[in-house]
């Protein structure tokens, strides 16, 4: 027959139990102090590590990414303030205010051609040509930067995925799946039918005509009626070359 413990054990065990979780929270203690002593020492070095190569930040897009991939690594955001150490070492957080400024402009400028929708690449492109005069390079990842820094204006000015490829958008219209396959289909020629959609997306007539003059409906599309076989044309401006955009030397 077990003998079940007496009242001296049970204070022994809860005694030894006592100890062991004082001794992890110890252990926890100590490590998170030297964490954080580590990341104090890390921070120290970026910002050497800046000072030293400030030129390099501000003219070449590709070495500012990296810069920026390091920042994150160690909980700096040099674009949380335009005020404090950054912004007075490289000047960073007036560079994308300036840039996100900019995107606002190029967007307004295309929307009665693109409905508020255009692409990174071709937005991209727009800004390169805006910004010859200041004679400093951006990269996608510059454009992503300062568009997440957008989002404090409420809806719109966001990026989204259709396929493989990245569109800014900057009205609040919402894309639904339907929408999404439209413009992914899109991208192969600029434009979709109604009888393309029907046959590629294996959808009816119906369900295809609505998402479509959904999308003419918010300014997302154009239409094109002049051709020989008789069948409407539905053409993107947001999956166009950069070149379909009208007046762009206004920029």
């Amino acid at each position: 027959m077990r003998r079940r413990p007496g009242i001296g054990g049970l204070q022994n065990a809860a005694a030894a139990r006592d100890q062991y979780r004082l001794l992890g929270e110890n252990v926890a203690k100590l490590r998170t102090d030297l964490m954080k002593e580590q990341l104090a020492t890390f921070r120290s070095q970026l910002e050497d590590f800046a000072r030293k190569h400030k030129n390099d930040i501000r003219k070449n897009p590709a070495f500012r990414a990296q810069f920026h991939e390091m920042c994150a690594k160690v909980g700096v955001d040099p674009l949380a303030s335009n005020k404090g150490f950054w912004a007075e070492l490289l000047g960073i957080g007036d560079f994308y205010y300036e840039l996100g400024v900019q995107i606002i402009e190029v967007c307004l400028a295309t929307r009665p051609h693109n409905g508020g929708l255009i692409s990174l690449d071709d937005l991209c492109k727009l800004l390169g040509q805006r910004r010859k005069a200041v004679r400093e390079t951006i990269s996608e990842d510059d454009c992503l930067r300062a568009i997440s820094k957008l989002k404090v204006l409420g809806s719109g000015y966001e990026v989204i995925t259709v396929g493989k490829r990245k569109l800014v958008r900057s009205v609040p219209t919402e894309l639904n799946k339907d929408h999404n396959e439209i413009l992914e289909l899109a991208q192969a020629q600029g434009f979709v039918t109604v009888d393309e959609v029907q046959r590629r997306l294996n959808w009816s007539s119906g369900r295809a005509t609505d998402a479509l003059e959904t999308l003419l409906e918010e300014g997302l599309a154009m239409i094109d009626d002049g051709h020989r076989d008789g069948r409407r044309r539905y053409w993107f401006p947001c999956v166009s070359s950069v070149s379909s955009y009208v007046g762009t030397d206004a920029l």
